[in-house]
């Protein structure tokens, strides 16, 4: 078989494997014995849409899934990564699959049809190249008898595709193992080479650290930054309301000032009026009251002084004073007498 026929789910193509598909067996429900062909290397969720596909083609089938040997894959493939016991036992643990057929030729013929009482021969329709050289198609022969029955292949997976992610990130699936306690011969890895990747998986491993913190530090700020906005945002706010409030303040203020100073205002011009109509109000006659109680109050005070100098000198003070003044006379009168004296 060519490389698609042994592994028929290698290549991407939409899948279908609905029930649709199914076509009715000329004889009714007759059991119908359909065969399908592979290597089934690492045998995936393809392999079994396609069994499933061919179980399903008739209402009641018999599958039997032929599987190449170690000898003829190696020959006319390559190099599986499963042997042929395990990919014998991974199709028996299929539940479309009815028999496996272990050494499974390469180009189906009528004599191997005729052997197995094979009716029909499932496979997807696209032509696969004979690498043993005995066709152009290793499935020419069947779909010249009408004996051909076609399924379709799944999209997104292959068994080379599996194969390319594990070769791709060959390095790291080293390192899984090599952890897992495989040692480095059995790897068939050197011990520079070993160091070397365990060295280079020490640099990732920071790598990935450091950007990991790098993304924390950027939504740190993130953070902060929102939130500044939002002081900025509750700051303004504050900021506004206060304004507003101590502008209503003053305003109330000022106008309680003005209200005052109007009615005092209104109350002088109101006093000067009655002023002019020779009305006494109130507080003109307390007015008047206050000023005869100072006089009052000085002529007692006065009294007071006369009382405190007769006390404390024992004299009237009017006495002494007329005392005074004749004495000084008297005096006069001698410094006069005294003068004429001399003149003569």
């Amino acid at each position: 078989m060519a490389e698609e026929v042994a592994d028929p789910k290698d290549t991407s193509h939409t899948s279908n494997t609905t029930r649709s598909n199914s076509n009715s067996d000329p004889d009714g429900n007759r059991l119908v014995r359909v065969y399908a062909d592979g290597i089934y290397d690492l045998f995936h969720f393809g392999h079994a849409r396609s069994l499933e596909q061919a179980k399903l083609s008739f209402p009641n089938t018999y599958l039997l899934v032929g599987v190449c040997n170690d000898a003829t894959t190696h020959k006319f493939k390559g190099k599986t990564v499963m042997t042929e016991s395990e990919r014998y036992e991974s199709l028996r643990h299929c539940k479309w699959v009815d028999e496996v057929i272990p050494d499974a030729p390469w180009v189906v013929n009528e004599e191997f049809l005729d052997k197995h009482n094979i009716d029909y021969v499932a496979h997807d329709s696209l032509p696969y190249a004979d690498a043993s050289g005995a066709g152009k198609d290793v499935y020419e022969f069947v779909k010249a008898v009408g004996r051909f029955k076609e399924t379709k292949r799944t999209e997104g997976i292959s068994t080379s595709d599996i194969i390319m992610r594990i070769v791709k990130d060959y390095n790291q699936y080293v390192l899984r193992n090599l952890d897992r306690g495989y040692t480095r011969k059995e790897l068939g890895v050197s011990f520079v080479k070993e160091k070397r990747l365990r060295v280079n998986m020490r640099l990732k491993k920071l790598q990935e650290k450091v950007k990991e913190h790098q993304e924390k530090v950027g939504e740190k700020i993130q953070t902060v930054a929102m939130h500044r906005n939002e002081w900025v945002e509750n700051a303004d706010r504050w900021v506004a309301g206060f304004l507003e409030m101590f502008e209503e303040g003053c305003h109330k203020m000022g106008t309680a000032i003005r209200d005052r100073i109007q009615e005092r205002l209104r109350g002088q011009q109101s006093a000067g009026l009655l002023e002019n109509g020779k009305a006494v109000t109130d507080d003109d006659a307390e007015e008047y009251y206050d000023d005869e109680d100072e006089e009052y109050y000085d002529e007692e005070e006065y009294y007071d002084d006369e009382e405190y100098y007769e006390e404390v000198y024992g004299k009237d003070p009017n006495n002494e004073k007329e005392g005074n003044d004749k004495g000084k006379s008297e005096k006069e009168k001698d410094e006069k007498e005294h003068t004429d004296k001399e003149k003569k």
